[in-house]
């Protein structure tokens, strides 16, 4: 018996969980993403209007989606892996941190003031690098300040979007 003969035997069988489920993923996103912009005007090509990027970014990313999760049945790979809770809570808390660093914030009695990017661009780098096991303290605070700095070329001068730097220290 040959091996093609072996896998029509076998039927449709998933042989890449990791690739079915990442997907299955692409696939809901790209749905929820249409969902979101489906009121927005596609426009046309002479005249772009606000929903023609959102939805044809989901169309892709679902086209790819339906082709990952096909090609899961075909070629084999690696299982799905559990999920590091450690490494989920501490991006996604990186990314609220910041939120509240940059802005400031009021939680009861308490006024936290806006931090700006001086101080929560290493924050955000600094709670975010916890979540890798291999981390080195050293490599995070030299990567936390090359990216701030960094980020306030680009975001602050050369965007000239209005991102506080340290409003507490230098009123900018």
């Amino acid at each position: 018996m040959s091996l093609n003969q072996i896998e029509r035997a076998q039927g449709l069988r998933v042989r890449s969980t990791q690739d079915m489920w990442a997907g299955v993923f692409m696939i809901v996103f790209a749905c929820v993403a249409v969902f979101m912009a489906w009121d927005l005007p596609m426009g046309s090509l002479r005249q772009i209007g606000a929903g023609m990027l959102p939805k044809s970014i989901a169309t892709i990313c679902g086209a790819l989606g339906v082709i990952l999760a096909l090609s899961s049945l075909r070629y084999h790979g690696e299982a799905l892996t559990p999920w590091s809770w450690r490494a989920v809570v501490h991006v996604l808390g990186g990314t609220v941190l910041f939120a509240l660093a940059i802005r400031g914030f009021d939680l009861g009695p308490i006024h936290v003031p806006s931090l700006g990017l001086v101080i929560a661009g290493p924050l955000v780098v600094l709670f975010s690098g916890m979540a890798a096991s291999d981390r080195s303290l050293k490599e995070l605070v030299i990567f936390a300040a090359v990216m701030t700095f960094g980020c306030a070329l680009l975001f602050k001068y050369g965007l000239g979007l209005p991102i506080p730097l340290a409003p507490w220290l230098l009123g900018i």
